[in-house]
C-alpha cells in the first residue's frame, strides 16, 4: 500500500459523545451536522468545521461509526469507557508521483486506562467498524492512542 508523499487537502474531525442534549453543539462556524450511527444507543456527535469538504465528511461519517464502535468494543472487553472519550481522525488527500491516494490518521483518546487496554480496544474498534473495515487495505491508517 503506497503512503501519500504530498498532501494537499485534509479534513479533520473531533468527535465525542453528547450526553447532554442542552451543550451547545459546536463553536461559531462550525456546521452543525447531526452525525448518527445505527445500532445499540443513540447518541449525537459533535464533529465537522465550516463548509466541510469531502475530507472532512468522510472523516466525520467515520469517526461517528468508530466512535460507536469503540463503545461496542469497550463493552465487549467489559471495559467502560470514561466520559470524556474521544476520537480525532484526519483524513488527507494527496499524490505520490502521479498517483491520487487517502490516508489518515486517528488519535483515539481514552484517558485513564492502561495504555495496553486501550490500545485493544482501539484496534477491536477498527474491526467492528464498517468504515475501518472498507478502508482496511486501502489506505495508510496511522492510529495513536492516548491514556493521559
Amino acid at each position: 500500500m503506497a503512503k501519500i508523499e504530498n498532501v494537499l487537502f485534509s479534513g479533520k474531525t473531533h468527535t465525542t459523545v453528547n450526553r447532554d442534549p442542552s451543550v451547545r453543539r459546536g463553536d461559531f462556524g462550525v456546521v452543525d451536522l447531526k452525525l448518527s450511527a445505527r445500532g445499540g444507543e443513540n447518541h449525537d456527535f459533535i464533529a465537522v468545521e465550516p463548509h466541510p469538504t469531502a475530507e472532512q465528511l468522510f472523516a466525520g461519517a467515520w469517526s461517528a461509526c468508530y466512535i460507536s464502535a469503540l463503545g461496542i468494543a469497550a463493552s465487549l472487553k467489559k471495559v467502560a469507557l470514561p466520559p470524556d472519550h474521544s476520537v480525532d481522525i484526519q483524513v488527507d488527500i494527496g499524490q505520490t508521483g502521479p498517483a491520487w491516494f487517502l490516508g489518515a490518521q486517528f488519535t483515539v483518546r481514552i484517558p485513564g486506562l492502561a495504555q495496553d487496554v486501550a490500545e485493544a480496544i482501539a484496534h477491536s474498534a477498527h474491526q467492528i467498524c464498517p468504515y475501518s473495515k472498507a478502508v482496511h487495505g486501502n489506505i495508510d491508517v496511522a492510529v495513536n492512542v492516548v491514556t493521559a
